[in-house]
């Protein structure tokens, strides 16, 4: 088969961290895959205020930053200077992938020579300063969805009407995020992904270790995040924070935990749940993204959303849990991360490349 699929920039985001497994993983099946995207964007200088006044920080002013895709075996065509996907840069294929909002735009451009068109949704991105009536409109277009939770897949049929959506949850590679069998850490010790983004939630997780502290004074967090510790939204003192860290410190990092804390208020999936549970590491998570359908037959505790409180407690309940019931919900979390495996899911995502194709075919993606 042959795939293009169009991501909005190289970046070191996990929606494109995903989109980089699937293209490597279907190339590795003889697919000839190729990925389109726009060079990196330079801020304008209202950006580079906005940042600084936001506590970022003046952007780097970088077009060669690191990215998902940088070691991938399928083919890249990166275009510079700037400029939206068109025909003329995409070859005939059998499917085109669009994998964002304004890609969904682009997509939606080509002429049914470029392939049968999917739109691989990973999110619902309502939210700041977002162009919503246009963002919605891309969930209309005549294209097949593939999306990675089931609320992704309620949104597209209760919203716009389409109950013809393949869903395919994405997965952990176990040979990356893996832990040996142990026990309670000594001081008790929970971790969590920081975000300056107001929806992932880094404030609610924050105030939650604070009040659970009151109750387990030697409690400690650990941090990791893409961006330093805003002014505006700082880390609580004595808590260890790494900036983008490497793959084997990242494993390391969950495997130092008791719990993973998953704050966030929307999410398409949360990819972050599932690589500490394959590092046995119990989460504690609101209900966003994929957390209600990977913690419903255990592996932590789902906490009521907007909550510090109830996230607090249940940070207490797991530090306070012996050994022997904490070592029991360790293993729980492992199998059901093990249970998601790459390979599955490339197969699901075949299925649903396939099943575009047909409709295509057949004329009844509108």
């Amino acid at each position: 088969m042959r795939i293009t699929i169009v991501v909005p920039e190289a970046n070191m985001s996990g929606g494109i961290r995903v989109v980089g497994v699937y293209a490597e993983r279907l190339c590795q099946r003889g697919h000839k895959v190729l990925v389109v995207y726009p060079c990196r964007q330079l801020p304008s200088f209202r950006q580079k205020v906005k940042s600084v006044l936001k506590g970022k920080g003046w952007p780097r002013p970088s077009l060669s930053l690191p990215s998902h895709l940088d070691l991938g075996t399928y083919d890249r065509l990166e275009l510079t200077p700037w400029r939206p996907v068109t025909e003329e840069d995409v070859p005939d294929a059998d499917v085109v992938i669009a994998t964002w909002w304004e890609t969904a735009e682009w997509v939606g451009k080509l002429s049914a020579r470029k392939g049968a068109k999917v739109s691989f949704i990973q999110g619902y991105e309502i939210f700041g300063d977002m162009p919503v009536a246009r963002l919605k409109a891309t969930w209309s277009l005549p294209m097949h969805k593939i999306v990675v939770s089931s609320w992704l897949r309620d949104v597209a049929r209760v919203e716009y009407g389409d109950s013809n959506v393949s869903f395919v949850p994405n997965s952990v590679d176990t040979k990356q995020f893996f832990a040996v069998p142990r026990s309670k850490q000594r001081p008790p010790t929970v971790g969590m992904v920081y975000s300056g983004v107001g929806i992932k939630g880094s404030d609610i997780s924050i105030r939650a270790y604070e009040q659970a502290r009151d109750s387990v004074p030697d409690l400690r967090l650990i941090a990791f995040g893409g961006s330093p510790p805003s002014p505006s939204l700082p880390l609580p003192k004595g808590a260890s924070f790494f900036p983008r860290p490497a793959p084997e410190t990242l494993r390391q990092l969950y495997a130092s935990c008791d719990g993973w804390l998953f704050g966030s208020r929307k999410e398409g999936f949360g990819l972050p749940i599932l690589e500490a549970m394959a590092c046995r590491t119990p989460v504690i998570a609101t209900p966003a993204g994929a957390a209600p359908d990977l913690l419903a037959e255990g592996g932590g505790f789902l906490v009521a959303p907007e909550d510090p409180q109830d996230m607090g407690r249940a940070i207490v309940q797991l530090c306070r849990m012996s050994d022997v019931e904490w070592e029991a919900l360790s293993a729980r979390a492992l199998s059901i991360a093990s249970s998601y495996s790459w390979d599955d899911a490339t197969d699901r995502f075949l299925s649903a490349l396939t099943l575009a194709t047909e409709r295509s075919r057949r004329g009844d993606l509108g």
